[in-house]
């Protein structure tokens, strides 16, 4: 592979499509790019991407194959300031805080920062939010004076500075080093790709199978690539339903539906960190068949449904039907989640809905589940439950619904005992695993106790709780 140069090459040619950026990187000699983790965590790698015309978008390029930003521009740490040295305004706000010490995890921060600042999206009127470096580990500074340059960007503007555009078409296979990455840009291209190459591995945001590129654990001969497939990237509200195409951003799902589905909004806050979201997409937490995805309670909770799509036509599947064994779906050769719909719940008078979503891990964001939680009930006007959902990650080999604990709920009023005796029931049916993260005892008890705390908080008055910020509309 080969780039339009700036400064120097991003990536030499030759290079396989299934080598993450960050290798090519410094590979080229692009060694302001720094390498922590390799699994997506630290933000060390933080480099920022964009299509042609488009703004600036961070992304961990430990977990990022080169195939994947061919035809797009890249931007390193080495292209942020003038080429006369003068400083981006982001590099100048870190110097007047004080915001480096060792200097290790700079190049990161700055290249989110950067991202930030020339998104729309993003800066605003009291400068970078902290979700700007969520991403972003500091072992030495603190995080204070980042977040006073953060601040101090207030109304400054720069020119987005000039990166490298990697080789590449839009559309087009790459193809080096024996391997091929196809890039298809239709759902009927995609889905033929994967009959004629029965054994390929199958790439969205590659969030997850990043890992193991980065680790050098995959390296597929043949990749069928899906984040420029057009249908994919269908998201709309309708009267009764959210669609959520399965190559939507996760980055995307968060700005452009917030507000209809505020369990869907709160655990996206929580998902990983703003450089993985930036990427992720719905369709890959769902295929990866994770134990603890995030948003897989989510959609349990919601009774969601994925449409499944292959070269003889759709099919839709409930996303509680979805998940068959550990890391094991319903999804047959040569098939592909198009699409998730998530119904909409519109009040009739005579029900209210509480909704919301949990995820407890080692730290707020930018970490793995310990244990996720989602629960839709709706309650009549006599405070009874009507409808329940009670949905867990973290807890068993698939994400999974308590259905004997549910029933036991309708008809209910929320009060102290019956919280009570949920939390109890719940403890009892959970068979959780000790694991690294967690004892089974741990686990066991926060079940319950994630349950006490959605009543608490959300159940609103007569139940011992504020007002329900989980309402439907």
């Amino acid at each position: 592979m080969a780039v339009v140069p700036t400064t120097a090459p991003l990536v030499v040619p030759g290079t396989s499509p299934t080598t993450t950026l960050l290798a090519a990187l410094r590979a080229a000699g692009r060694v302001g790019t720094k390498e922590g983790c390799g699994d997506g965590d630290c933000g060390a790698c933080t480099v920022a991407v964009r299509e042609p015309g488009g703004a600036w978008s961070a992304v961990t390029s430990c977990l990022v194959p080169v195939g994947a930003v061919a035809g797009r521009e890249v931007l390193t740490v080495e292209d942020v300031a003038a080429p006369d040295g003068t400083l981006h305004p982001v590099q100048q706000a870190l110097v007047d805080a004080a915001g480096s010490q060792c200097g290790y995890c700079t190049p990161g921060f700055v290249m989110s920062m950067v991202a930030g600042f020339h998104d729309p999206a993003c800066a605003g009127p009291e400068g970078l939010p902290d979700d700007v470096v969520e991403g972003n580990l500091c072992r030495c500074t603190g995080y204070a004076p980042i977040r006073r340059a953060c601040r101090a960007l207030s109304g400054a503007s720069a020119e987005p500075p000039v990166g490298g555009v990697v080789a590449g078409a839009r559309g087009a296979a790459v193809e080096a080093a024996g391997r091929t990455y196809h890039r298809p840009t239709t759902l009927a291209d995609a889905l033929r790709l994967l009959e004629e190459h029965p054994d390929a591995t199958v790439l969205a945001g590659a969030t997850d199978l990043g890992i193991e590129l980065s680790h050098h654990r995959l390296d597929p001969r043949v990749t069928v690539a899906l984040e420029d497939v057009a249908e994919l990237h269908h998201l709309a509200v309708t009267p009764t339903h959210l669609e959520i195409g399965a190559g939507v951003s996760l980055t995307r799902l968060e700005r452009e539906a917030a507000g209809h589905l505020p369990a869907l909004d709160e655990m996206l806050r929580w998902f990983a960190a703003r450089q993985v979201r930036n990427r992720a997409t719905l369709g890959g937490n769902l295929g990866t068949a994770s134990p603890i995805g995030d948003l897989p309670p989510v959609l349990l909770a919601l009774d969601a449904e994925l449409v499944l799509a292959d070269l003889d036509g759709e099919r839709a599947v409930p996303v509680e039907d979805f998940f068959t064994g550990y890391r094991e779906t319903v999804l047959r050769p040569g098939e592909l989640i198009r699409l998730v719909r998530v119904p909409l719940a519109r009040s009739d008078g005579t029900t209210r809905r509480l909704t919301w979503s949990y995820k407890v891990g080692k730290r707020g964001a930018d970490d793995i589940s310990v244990v996720a939680f989602a629960a839709t009930l709706d309650l009549d006007a006599d405070g009874c439950v009507r409808h329940a959902r009670l949905a867990y990650g973290g807890v068993a080999v698939t994400p999974v619904r308590a259905h004997e604990v549910e029933a036991s709920l309708l008809g209910r009023r929320l009060d102290p005992a019956t919280v009570a005796d949920t939390s109890a029931r719940l403890q009892a049916w959970v068979k959780p695993l000790d694991d690294h993260r967690a004892s089974a005892a741990y686990r066991r008890r926060l079940v319950g106790s994630l349950f006490e705390k959605l009543v608490a908080e959300h159940a609103g008055p007569g139940t011992g709780g504020r007002a329900d910020a989980g309402d439907a509309a």
